[in-house]
């Protein structure tokens, strides 16, 4: 029988709720203990997928085409198991259920109410992505007191009940601040926020109290006993150069045995050496390299957490430090290329919208004529096949319909139908509603031999998609024959996956690649992802061959 965590926040969010439940799932895998997690999340929409960047950060894309809240990214980093749709839900999902039940007389007349019918429906959808597991840790979204997120609370309280003794541990993630001008630690936020808990019904089984220090002894004390927790619960989380310590941290205070001791589960002692390993790693890099990432959501790089991540983890398997610079591509457009001299090598990540895509096909243009190693990805891809097709296929007026919806050559342009992982045909236009226009999800594409892509990925590539606009096979021939390589198509559509410049000849490049999947998706840093270290490794040639340029 599965047995449950609850993660819980309080007084305000972003404290790293996502990073405390992976690294406790982290642990107790490494225990020998069969995990996954589920994230909750309180907002009415139904996903995260037509929410702004600036909003909720990044969407995380799951194999079979869920879009999901970005702690399932950080769940997929930290535990062998692959996330789902049953991984992650929200109030608005919950409400569309119960309204079709309603309406097709499940209830028998009754009138549906939030208690006993949606509690018992999320009941239900927990119930259902904890199926086959050990432990199943469940994190809900938001804080204490958001009037949101009380059904959520209340169905997690009485699933502790129905569930029996030993079956569910609550773990309470909560802010203990450093005033400055008062010079010290408060633990009153912690203690209102342990006190809210109680009165829905929760009395917390471990404290995780976030600060920028480690919590003095005497602090633990006076919060342990003002929250009625064992001061051995109280454990102190504080702030660390890199997330891949937190294991580590929680287990040598020994919240993983706490946990096991309220399920009662003996498993075998933690082997965290993994996780030391790759701490080692980031922090005895023999390289350095400086990628510049040119976007349109670089004031808010939760925008592409995924990217910096996969980033990180091809730096820990080339033993390199990789520096990430943001830069905004409308600078680019109003300030030219030459901010673009300095970095090691260039990427280009995905996004909607016209809003500095200019700047995007001359950061394409600029990498390609100074043999600058260049990554495109889903958008990134898009512009530097408009950019190949308008300087060197003779397209001039090339485009994506996305950004010009008169162009009459539009390279880049919504197909009229897809079939999607489900294998149902969607049909696909300018009018559709947003969330039921994405090519989403894992799909498998034979990789043409001799091309970087097949170094990369062998003979078959399987990646994760997340987009509506698609490069036009109408013009993709004209292109090809101007030189650039198309080394990735669907089985069954034909479209474009992968692109690339070839390394010798004519138009030859050290490394030019865009893709029109999300690669990140499928980064983890115990494994690295072979594109990211392909990519990190041409900036290493590239920066070594300009340092002998310069020697010479």
């Amino acid at each position: 029988m599965t047995k449950f965590v609850f993660v819980t926040g309080g007084v305000v969010s972003s404290l790293g709720k996502g990073i405390a439940a992976a690294s406790l799932a982290a642990i107790l895998e490494s225990r020998g203990l069969k995990v996954t997690l589920i994230k909750l999340d309180p907002y009415i929409n139904v996903d995260p997928g037509t929410m702004s960047p600036f909003q909720h950060g990044e969407v995380f894309v799951t194999d079979d085409g869920a879009e999901t809240d970005l702690d399932l990214g950080h769940y997929e980093r930290f535990i062998s198991a692959r996330m789902k749709k049953v991984n992650n839900f929200t109030t608005g999902q919950i409400y569309e259920s119960v309204i079709r039940k309603e309406r097709r007389g499940e209830y028998l007349g009754k009138t549906v109410q939030v208690i006993p019918h949606i509690t018992n429906e999320i009941q239900d959808f927990i119930y259902r992505g904890a199926d086959g597991f050990d432990v199943a840790i469940v994190e809900i979204g938001g804080t204490v007191g958001d009037i949101e997120s009380l059904p959520f609370l209340e169905a997690v309280r009485q699933l502790g009940l129905r569930a029996g003794r030993n079956a569910a541990a609550y773990v309470h993630l909560t802010l203990v601040p450093f005033i400055a001008s008062a010079g010290e630690l408060k633990t009153k936020p912690t203690q209102h926020s342990v006190q809210k808990l109680r009165e829905i019904g929760i009395s917390p089984d471990a404290l995780l109290c976030r600060a920028d220090r480690r919590i003095p002894d005497d602090e633990r004390a006076k919060i342990s006993l003002f929250s009625n927790i064992q001061e051995d619960a109280v454990i102190s989380v504080w702030d660390v150069d890199t997330i891949y310590k937190i294991p580590q941290m929680l287990n040598d205070q020994g919240l993983d045995r706490i946990v096991c001791e309220t399920l009662a589960l003996n498993p075998k002692p933690a082997d965290l050496s993994m996780w030391n390993k790759l701490v080692y790693a980031l922090e005895n890099p023999k390289h350095e390299v400086t990628i510049g990432m040119v976007g349109k959501y670089v004031d808010l790089t939760e925008s592409y957490k995924s990217l910096t991540e996969a980033l990180r983890h091809a730096g820990i398997h080339t033993e390199s430090r990789v520096n990430i610079e943001y830069v905004d591509s409308e600078e680019i457009e109003t300030k030219g290329t030459e901010t673009l001299q300095k970095y090691d090598a260039i990427l280009v990540p995905g996004g909607f919208g016209k809003r500095g895509v200019e700047g995007k096909i001359a950061t394409a243009r600029f990498a390609r004529e100074h043999k600058v190693p260049y990554l495109g990805i889903c958008l990134g891809m898009q512009v530097a096949l408009i950019e190949y097709a308008r300087h060197m296929a003779g397209l001039t007026h090339a485009n994506s319909t996305e950004f010009d919806g008169e162009t009459d050559q539009p390279v880049v342009a919504l197909i009229t139908e897809w079939q999607n992982h489900d294998g149902k045909v969607e049909h696909r236009d300018a009018n559709s509603d947003l969330g039921g226009t994405m090519r989403l999800g894992a799909q498998t594409c034979a990789v043409k031999p001799g091309t970087i892509a097949a170094e990369i990925y062998g003979s078959v590539v399987t990646e994760r998609h997340r987009h509506r606009y698609e490069a036009n096979n109408h013009y993709l021939d004209r292109i090809e024959e101007a030189g650039l390589i198309v080394s990735a198509r669907t089985p069954t559509e034909n479209l474009c996956e992968i692109m690339e410049l070839p390394r010798s000849g004519e138009n030859s490049h050290p490394w030019y690649v865009g893709v029109q999947y999300h690669p990140e998706f499928k980064s983890t840093p115990r494994d690295g992802h072979p594109l990211f270290i392909s990519f990190i490794k041409a900036a290493l040639a590239h920066k070594q061959a300009m340092s002998e340029r310069k020697a010479a």
